[in-house]
């Protein structure tokens, strides 16, 4: 087991709760539907790479190679870029503060993340 894994996806999992319940009652009722859309978005794609985190730290114990500790932190930059950069962008364009400018291009990298997290976590179990 890759303990700091698990230690970060506990962390990170109940951080997602705790923002899909802001997204779901609080933010509900004064951001608009698209807005809440991306929010939704960024939060189910937190959830789902923590179960992916934890299961990379889960199968450390089986596979223990560097493939799987950096499929690890690739879900972890991957939730951070992709699910944090629509985070930022829903608050900033809700504040209107600012328009999406070089921030849009974020989302799409941690994306990127996600799918090289994967692979690499496959290269760590054929290994």
């Amino acid at each position: 087991m890759y303990k700091p894994a698990i230690i970060i996806s506990c962390l990170l999992a109940a951080i997602s709760v705790i923002v899909g319940a802001l997204g779901a009652h609080a933010l509900a009722e004064i951001l608009p539907k698209e807005l809440l859309n991306s929010f939704e978005t960024a939060v189910k794609y937190q959830f789902y790479h923590v179960f992916a985190l934890a299961i990379a730290g889960i199968l450390y114990k089986e596979y223990p190679n560097k493939m799987i500790k950096a499929a690890a932190w690739l879900f972890l930059l991957g939730i951070i870029l992709f699910s944090g950069s629509i985070y930022l962008l829903v608050y900033l364009k809700s504040a209107a503060t600012i328009g999406l400018g070089g921030l849009g291009i974020i989302t799409p990298i941690g994306g990127m993340v996600f799918i090289i997290a994967w692979l690499v976590l496959l290269l760590g179990v054929l290994k």
